[in-house]
């Protein structure tokens, strides 16, 4: 849990410290060209940018997390008799919060990579996004997503 408020620190104070470097009126929406096509003032943009990084993770993150503090909460896993049996069920539920805390700080991460591409594209008149950085980060953010679903799998596979 520590490492994922660290990952929130640091999105805010990133977040925060370099939109200060932003005009007054923000390319926020970019097409597939990477041409501005969306303009909002700063301060909107940077409460929307905070809002957006910080809700949908902490959405991913909190709702689950007391889901599962539930003792009759309904868990889908691969051989979930195996993995929720009485003496696995402790193990099993701290791997899923730090696990989804992993799918929490990924997605925080990627937020602020989009957040700096959108302070450099501008820093140009007009606005331009790199849509080949924008594509890479992409990928990385998938990659990363698959990594995090592959050990999930490894980790509730069937038990030998």
């Amino acid at each position: 849990m520590s490492i994922f408020l660290l990952v929130v620190a640091f999105a805010i104070v990133f977040v925060l410290s370099t939109s200060q470097f932003m005009p007054d009126i923000v390319g926020s929406h970019f097409g597939l060209a990477g041409h501005a096509d969306s303009l909002m003032p700063r301060g909107f943009y940077i409460r929307f940018m905070l809002s957006f990084l910080l809700g949908l993770p902490l959405l991913l993150v909190v709702i689950p997390n007391l889901l599962l503090s539930s003792s009759t909460a309904r868990i889908n896993l691969p051989n979930r008799d195996y993995w929720l049996a009485p003496e696995q069920r402790t193990d099993t539920i701290a791997f899923l919060r730090n696990h989804n805390l992993r799918l929490g700080s990924i997605l925080i991460l990627f937020f602020c990579y989009v957040h700096w591409l959108v302070v450099q594209a501008n820093r140009v008149n007009p606005p331009h996004l790199s849509s080949f950085w924008f594509i890479g980060g992409l990928v990385m953010f998938i990659v990363a997503n698959l990594i995090w679903t592959v050990a999930l799998f490894r980790r509730f596979r069937r038990p030998s």
